[in-house]
């Protein structure tokens, strides 16, 4: 079907999942996937299984809200055959093989607030950014909708202010070929 003369293309249907309780490592995950995988129970069971014993779960919220830490991002991910490599944040960015990466997930602080009010406290805060159809994009679940960041300079820059800010991790999601390989990397 061809468009009219004039007529914009439509832009490319991003997966994108909303803030909702403490479960920004669920949305992170199915946002870097860009489809819904993993669900709060998943997320729990997940706890359970790194856990077993633990009375009260290490990985997770005493209230069972979410708030869930890397390892459970990490399990997520091994069961899917995908693998989360921390960057460093001592090398340029320069030397990060994006082509070679799925998408990335960062640990942000993030402001406590209690509706209009500001608090003077810092959670942290899983973010999601992926490269759909040529666009990265920032998939952070707090935002109304994804935040086009532009091509691999765009991501870089965007990256390099997250880093300068201080408190924030960055994890690769690639392949366990490409983890294996270490070709996320550019050494060169």
């Amino acid at each position: 079907m061809s468009q009219a003369p004039g007529a914009q293309p439509s832009p490319p249907s991003v997966y994108h999942e909303r803030q909702r309780l403490e479960l920004c490592a669920v949305h992170a995950l199915n946002n870097v996937l860009q489809q819904q995988l993993f669900s709060q129970e998943a997320a729990d069971e997940i706890c359970k299984r790194l856990a077993p014993d633990s009375r009260l779960n290490p990985h997770r919220s005493l209230l069972g809200t979410g708030n869930y830490d890397v390892n459970v991002i990490m399990a997520a991910l091994q069961g899917l055959g995908l693998a989360a490599v921390w960057w460093d944040r001592r090398r340029p960015l320069s030397q990060l093989a994006l082509p070679q990466v799925l998408g990335l997930i960062l640990n942000l602080p993030s402001p406590v607030s209690l509706g209009l009010l500001s608090l003077p406290l810092r959670r942290r805060h899983w973010v999601a950014l992926r490269q759909v159809d040529g666009v990265y994009y920032n998939l952070d679940s707090k935002l109304r909708a994804p935040e086009a960041l532009g091509n691999e300079d765009g991501v870089r820059a965007f990256l390099a202010a997250a880093l300068a800010q201080g408190l924030c991790e960055v994890l690769l999601v690639v392949t366990k070929e490409v983890e294996e390989k270490g070709c996320w990397l550019q050494t060169d």
